[in-house]
C-alpha cells in the first residue's frame, strides 16, 4: 500500500538557489543538553509515565518512507520489548530490493537540490530538529526508546534526548567552523576559495540498535553537509528510530533526502554496494559486518563514480586497568557503571578488568555488595537499574559465555551467572574471575553484562614473567632484560594492550602519576577514548568526541569536526580579476 504524507513538500531548488557558495552565518552557541534526573516526585517522571502509559497497547506500523512517500509493503517484521518478549511494540514493513532501488533514485533525484541549498538554510533545520527532540517529542522519543530498547528512563535521557541534540546542536556549530576554514593567501588580483560540495553520490547509513542518538547522527551530519541518505536502521530500534525520522520530517528536511528503508540486512547491504552512485557507508555495528560490507566495495570498486567512502564504529573489548596506587572505591563505582549500566550492550562498555592483589579484596567485596542490590527489571519500572538483552540471539550469546565459565577450570563466576528468558531476555550482572589473561573470554567481545577479572601479584616479577611468557613469547626478551618490578606496569599493560583485537576505549586507575604517564604510552594504540580515573564510557559531544581503531573501526570521531569532513567533497577555486596577457616565462626568454 502507498501513502502520500500530505504534509511533506518536494525539493524542485536546483541550480536557482546557487551554483556554489553562500554566505556563512555566525550559528547559536552549542551546548549539551541538561540530563533531566526523573527523580521520585519530579515533573519529567510523571510526564514520562503518562506517555508511557499512553503507549501499553499501542502497536505502531512503521512503513519505508521513500522520496516523501510511506509505503506499507506487507512484509511484516515484529519488534518486541526486550523485557517482556511477547509484548510487540511496532509492525516494519521491510523495504524490498526493487524498493530499495526507488530509494536510491529518490535520493539522487532530492540531491541536486539539496546540495545547493545554502548552508544557513540546512543548519537551520537541523536546528530545530534539537529543539523538537528536547522540547515537542521529549517523551515519546525517551518512551520509544525504553520499550523497543529496553532502556531506563536515565540511560534513555543521556542518549535519546541529550546526545542527539548534541549531535546536532554541535554538528551546526562544527559544520559553520569547516565553512569559516578558507584559503589566507591570494596572490596579486587573484581570489582563492574553498567550497564544500556534498559526496557525488548517496550515503547508506546503517545504524545500531544500542544507541537512538547514533541512528540520528549517522543520518543526519551527512545530511547536514550536503548529503542524500538512505537510512536502515536496526530492527529492534526501530520503534525511536522513526521517532526520530518523524521529528526531521518535521524539521524540515526535504523529501528525498533521507529516506527510511527498514530492510533485512544482507539485501540492503548488497543492493546499497551494487550501485554505482554509492559516495559512503556510515556504519555502527559489527566487525564482520563492516569487514564485510568493506569486501564488497572493494570488489565493486570499477563500477563506482566515485572511490565510496566508509566510516565504521564497531565493537570494543575494553579495560578498566588498576594500578596499586588507584583508589579502590572510585574503581568499585566506575566499573559497575561501565560494566553493567544498559546490561553492557554500549560499545564502550568495560568487559576486562586487571586488578592489583593488594586492592582485590575491597574492590570485590565493594562491587559483590553492590551487584547484590541491583534490581534488574522492566525499564517502566524506575527502581531497575537496568533491564533485559536487546533479542534472543544475544541472550543465547551472552549465555554461552556464562556456561563457558560455568564448566571451566580458569573461571569462576564471583556474582551473578543467571540468565532467564521465560518472560524477557534477561541475564543477571555477572563478574567472573580469571587465572588466565590470555582467556577468550577476555579476548572476545561479548556485548552483554559479564565483566571479567584478572588479579596480578604487585610486586612478583616472577608471576609476571610466567603469565607473559605464556601470553607471548615476544615478551621473554623485554621481561628477560629488566626483571624489575619497577617495570611491572609496563608488563601488565602490554598484555592489556596485545589481548584483544579492538582498540576503541580503556581506563587507567592511578595515583602515582609516573604509572599514569607509563600506562599511558604502552597504552597509547590501544583506545580511541582514554580515560584516567574514570569509566570507560559516557563520552559526550563536544567534549569527548567517540570512536576507536584497530578492529572497532576507523576512528573519524563522531562528535567532533573531523567526522564531518567525511561527508564533503571539498573544491578549491581560483578566480584571476585581470587579463592574462603572455604565454611565455622571463627563464625561457633569450638572452
Amino acid at each position: 500500500m502507498l501513502r502520500a504524507a500530505s504534509y511533506r513538500f518536494p525539493l524542485q531548488l536546483g541550480k536557482q538557489l546557487r551554483s556554489y557558495s553562500s554566505s556563512v552565518f555566525a550559528v547559536p552557541n552549542a551546548y549539551n543538553e541538561p540530563v533531566l534526573s526523573f527523580g521520585p516526585g519530579s515533573s519529567e517522571r510523571t510526564s514520562l509515565k503518562k506517555t508511557l502509559d499512553s503507549m501499553k497497547d499501542r502497536v505502531e506500523d512503521i512503513p519505508c518512507v521513500i522520496g516523501g512517500k510511506e509505503i506499507f509493503s506487507g512484509n511484516i517484521q515484529k519488534q518486541v520489548a526486550p523485557f517482556d518478549h511477547k509484548r510487540v511494540v511496532a509492525n516494519i514493513h521491510y523495504a524490498s530490493k526493487d524498493m530499495i532501488v526507488q530509494a536510491i533514485e529518490a535520493a539522487m533525484k532530492a540531491r541536486p537540490g539539496w546540495d545547493a541549498m545554502p548552508l544557513e538554510q540546512r543548519a537551520a533545520v537541523f536546528l530545530k530538529a534539537a529543539d523538537l527532540i528536547t522540547t515537542k517529542y521529549r517523551m515519546e522519543v525517551l518512551a520509544t526508546t525504553m520499550l523497543g530498547q529496553a532502556k531506563t528512563a536515565f540511560q534513555a535521557e543521556i542518549d535519546a534526548t541529550c546526545e542527539l541534540a548534541d549531535f546536532l546542536r554541535f554538528g551546526v556549530q562544527y559544520a559553520m567552523e569547516i565553512h569559516k576554514s578558507q584559503p589566507s593567501l591570494h596572490s596579486n588580483r587573484t581570489w582563492n576559495r574553498t567550497v564544500y560540495r556534498g559526496l557525488e553520490g548517496f550515503v547508506a547509513a546503517i545504524s545500531p540498535f544500542n544507541f537512538t542518538a547514533i541512528g540520528g547522527n549517522l543520518v543526519s551530519s551527512p545530511a547536514l553537509m550536503g548529503n542524500v541518505v538512505l537510512w536502515k536502521p536496526s530492527d529492534t530500534a526501530m520503534l525511536s528510530n522513526w521517532t526520530v525520522f518523524k521529528v526531521l520530517r518535521e524539521a524540515g528536511v526535504p523529501d528525498g533526502v533521507i529516506n527510511f528503508v527498514p530492510a533485512n540486512g544482507p539485501l540492503f547491504g548488497d543492493v546499497v554496494v551494487s550501485s554505482p552512485h554509492l559516495a559512503a557507508i556510515n556504519f555502527t555495528g559489527s566487525t564482520r559486518t563492516f569487514k564485510h560490507l568493506w569486501g564488497q566495495v572493494g570488489k565493486n570498486i570499477d563500477s563506482y563514480r566515485t572511490y565510496p567512502r566508509l566510516v565504521g564504529e564497531c565493537g570494543g573489548k575494553n579495560f578498566h586497568y588498576v594500578h596499586p596506587s588507584a583508589d579502590p572505591e572510585t574503581v568499585v563505582n566506575s566499573s559497575i557503571r561501565s560494566a553493567f549500566e544498559y546490561s553492557g550492550q554500549k560499545c564502550s562498555a568495560a568487559s576486562r578488568m586487571y586488578i592489583p592483589e593488594s586492592l582485590w579484596p575491597q574492590v570485590r567485596d565493594g562491587m559483590v555488595t553492590i551487584m547484590k542490590k541491583m534490581k534488574i527489571g522492566s525499564p517502566e519500572d524506575f527502581t531497575s537499574f537496568t533491564s533485559a538483552v536487546i533479542d534472543e540471539a544475544a541472550f543465547k550469546r551472552i549465555a554461552q559465555y556464562i556456561d563457558l565459565a560455568k564448566s571451566n577450570s580458569e573461571l569462576k563466576i564471583l556474582v551473578g551467572g543467571v540468565a532467564n528468558d521465560s518472560v524477557g531476555y534477561f541475564i543477571e550482572p555477572t563478574l567472573i574471575q580469571t587465572t588466565n589473561p590470555k582467556h577468550r573470554i577476555f579476548e572476545e567481545e561479548i556485548f552483554g553484562p559479564v565483566l571479567s577479572v584478572y588479579v596480578y601479584h604487585d610486586k612478583d616479577w616472577e608471576s609476571v614473567l610466567h603469565w607473559l611468557v605464556m601470553a607471548s613469547m615476544q615478551y621473554i626478551v623485554l621481561v628477560a632484560q629488566s626483571l624489575k618490578a619497577k617495570l611491572f606496569v609496563e608488563f601488565v599493560c602490554i598484555c592489556v594492550d596485545e589481548t584483544s583485537p579492538y582498540g576503541l576505549t580503556g581506563s587507567v586507575f592511578a595515583r602515582d602519576r609516573a604509572a599514569i604517564q607509563k600506562a599511558s604510552a604502552v597504552l597509547r594504540n590501544s583506545a580511541g577514548n582514554f580515560y584516567i580515573n574514570d569509566k570507560s564510557t559516557g563520552a559526550v559531544v563536544g567534549q569527548q568526541p567517540f570512536g576507536g581503531a584497530r578492529a572497532s573501526g576507523t576512528n573519524d570521531k563522531a562528535g567532533a569536526a573531523p567526522y564531518l569532513l567525511r561527508w564533503v567533497s571539498p573544491v578549491t577555486i581560483k578566480e584571476t580579476f585581470v587579463p592574462i596577457t603572455d604565454w611565455s616565462y622571463p627563464s625561457v626568454d633569450k638572452c
